[in-house]
């Protein structure tokens, strides 16, 4: 009898149910608020979790990191959708897929996990303040493709602003009040699943009120059918640049996420370099079969995993609970769900994008070094400016050119002068 079962006994089960049932609640409204992020029918973000979840179970490494649709993702399945529907966004979850078991397979996740800590805050960051203004349309009642079609999160803010004049107030009061009771819930308890508070609260007030916006409408329980993607060479080909930035954004979202979870467990060694490649392949083999659905991928989600070791999981049923409570919440509880009103979506992906502007990082900023601070700021820019693959580019050059400079200024060894 192997360790795991002879010390697993009723306790260590009831901790990864708690865990589950507190995962599946924040996974919820994430997953239908990033989904619609993205273009994509809202329930196919709660499906990333619970298609993923048996692959991520039975071959990742750390038993506690509970996958999930992730803001990071959102600017590449966002590009993919508007192009090509739910087909090509699923055409590039699978080939970013494949990209990521390559990953593994090469034996790069141990050289991913040295991408400048600095990079990764901005890129957050800029992942952040993209979600807050992507959302704004929606919460100010004045979305139209105009403002959806900008060509960068700096456009479309400017589009949002041409039109402020038409801010309508239902939609307003409903994301405002989201956000509000998100941040509310987040302080009084880290327990709380505070996303959904604020959506609750949402749906309370709308009925109180009479407020009539749209909602996110029927949600089917079973399977969603296969995606019918195309693999025409062209747009496979157009799709490989994307698709390795999505890979490789991925790739370093699972492994510092991983990281933080070990370290908040009390594991503060860094992952093993075999491990690391091995949690490549495991997401990348399961986003595969999620690709084929329709799915976005999925990646490590912070919040779900700290709840999870919170509250007491620590084995890989708890993220299997977690997948099967969504399943449940789906079944029994759909005709609530498809009643949440869109600009209360919006209101939790804006919330979502306020918490990744880690403000402590933007308080750290004059204490850094001026590389880490300029690449820091240029990363986080970068995502608003352009898109999120040139942003990692550009921060890492940042120390590159560093790097360059400092062996310019150094002086060559001046060699020893025979004397004859």
């Amino acid at each position: 009898m192997s360790p795991l079962r002879a010390n697993y006994g009723w306790g260590r089960f009831l901790g990864d149910c708690a865990g589950g049932v507190i995962a599946a609640l924040i996974a919820l409204p994430y997953g239908l608020a990033l989904a619609t992020a993205m273009g994509l029918p809202p329930v196919l973000g709660i499906f990333t979790s619970i298609l993923t979840a048996p692959v991520i179970s039975l071959m990742g490494r750390n038993p506690v990191l509970i996958g999930g649709t992730a803001s990071a993702t959102v600017p590449f399945m966002a590009v993919a959708a508007r192009a090509g529907g739910v087909a090509g966004a699923a055409r590039l979850s699978i080939l970013a897929s494949v990209i990521l078991i390559g990953f593994g397979f090469l034996r790069l996740g141990r050289y991913i996990t040295r991408v400048p800590h600095a990079v990764v805050t901005g890129f957050s960051c800029g992942i952040g303040g993209m979600m807050l203004v992507s959302q704004l349309d929606i919460m100010f009642g004045v979305a139209s493709p105009l403002t959806r079609s900008a060509g960068s999160a700096i456009g479309q803010l400017m589009a949002v602003l041409h039109h402020l004049g038409d801010v309508r107030a239902v939609p307003l009061i409903l994301g405002v009040s989201v956000i509000v009771a998100a941040t509310v819930a987040a302080r009084l308890s880290h327990h709380a699943p505070a996303p959904l508070i604020g959506v609750a609260l949402a749906i309370l007030i709308g009925r109180f009120f009479g407020f009539h916006t749209k909602e996110v409408g029927a949600l089917p329980a079973m399977l969603p059918p296969l995606a019918g993607i195309s693999w025409n060479f062209r747009e496979v080909l157009a799709a490989m640049p994307s698709a390795a930035g999505l890979a490789f954004v991925s790739a370093v979202n699972i492994l510092i996420t991983s990281r933080v979870v070990e370290h908040f467990r009390g594991r503060h060694q860094r992952m093993k370099p075999g491990d690391a490649d091995a949690e490549l392949s495991a997401y990348g083999t399961a986003n595969i079969l999620g690709g084929l659905f329709g799915a976005p991928p999925s990646v490590g989600i912070p919040a779900r995993s700290l709840a999870v070791v919170r509250c007491g999981g620590t084995t890989r049923i708890a993220n299997l609970m977690h997948a099967l409570f969504l399943v449940g919440i789906l079944w029994l509880g759909s005709g609530v769900v498809e009643r949440i009103p869109i600009p209360a979506l919006a209101g939790v992906t804006a919330w979502m994008g306020l918490c990744l502007l880690d403000w402590s990082a933007w308080r750290r900023l004059p204490k850094m070094s001026r590389v880490d601070a300029s690449a820091f700021l240029a990363t986080a820019i970068a995502v608003m400016a352009t898109n999120a693959v040139l942003a990692v580019g550009i921060g890492c050059s940042i120390y590159g050119l560093a790097w360059l400079y400092q062996r310019r200024l150094r002086p060559s060894p001046v060699p020893d002068l025979q004397v004859p």
